[in-house]
């Protein structure tokens, strides 16, 4: 957790966009290779995230501009990225939202007490953020790259080997819910599936928000029978033919691997 910390606090994150989720919020990575976190992403996403949360997704950066769900990991918070009450030396212009592209930025640590005085003092102009001007130079950058590039390979080598340890984890743990292969294939056993039937299945990894139809109800071809909430969209799965639902596969509100089954119908004659 020290060696999270303190990337967060040494990484110079390049905002690349704004928007990420909503209101200017930055999709930022940081400028040095060796400070890029690698995580994954919640699936199925939160249903809440607190207002200026930074979270970290992938390899990128991201501040929430106001609550809503979301599926970046947690590293911390800080203050807001959107006024909508007035504008000020930070937010000028009539633009609500303080970053602009390619601005990079900073981290340091405050106290919970200090992080809610500075949130409120930030929206009235009584506190600015230190902004000072700087110049990126692309063949700077590169040369950069090159110099470290020893380093680099081998934080990146150690990244990839305790990410796979991490994949391996979950496997032994039965947590590795999502199909190497990419395949929407059943994930049920042969004797779930009734002789005669045809499986209907998830076609990502998610969480079944919601079945519509019952064991012993008659479909028609594109009807909706279950909706999957996968990385904050609702995926509806229909009938690809007209039949009677057999036997229900998989419960509501219960993960999803890629291609699982969750339910049996068979097809009328």
């Amino acid at each position: 957790m020290d060696a999270v910390r303190d990337i967060v606090y040494s990484a110079s994150y390049l905002v690349m966009g704004l928007g990420d989720v909503y209101l200017g919020a930055p999709v930022a990575t940081p400028l040095d290779p060796r400070h890029r976190l690698v995580t994954t992403k919640y699936n199925p996403a939160r249903t809440w995230t607190p207002e200026n949360a930074v979270g970290i997704g992938g390899a990128y950066m991201c501040i929430y501009g106001m609550e809503g769900p979301g599926g970046y990991q947690f590293v911390g918070r800080t203050v807001p990225v959107w006024n909508r009450y007035r504008q000020t030396k930070s937010f000028v212009d009539g633009c609500p939202w303080l970053l602009r592209s390619f601005d990079q930025i900073r981290f340091y640590p405050v106290s919970h007490t200090e992080l809610g005085a500075l949130r409120r003092d930030m929206l009235t102009g009584r506190f600015e953020p230190v902004i000072e001007p700087c110049e990126f130079r692309l063949a700077d950058y590169d040369r950069f790259l090159e110099a470290e590039a020893d380093s680099i390979a081998r934080f990146r080598s150690k990244q990839r080997t305790a990410f796979a340890e991490e994949r391996e984890r979950w496997r032994l743990a039965g947590e590795d819910l999502v199909a190497d292969s990419g395949e929407s294939t059943p994930v049920a056993a042969p004797s779930q599936i009734p002789d005669g039937c045809r499986s209907i299945n998830s076609p990502t990894a998610g969480n079944l928000w919601k079945i519509l139809v019952s064991a012993g109800q008659s479909v028609s071809a594109g009807d909706v029978v279950a909706i999957v909430e996968s990385m904050k969209m609702e995926i509806s799965c229909t009938a690809l033919d007209a039949g009677v639902v057999e036997v229900l596969l998989a419960n509501e509100s219960s993960p999803l691997a890629q291609g699982q089954a969750i339910l049996a119908l068979k097809p009328k004659p």
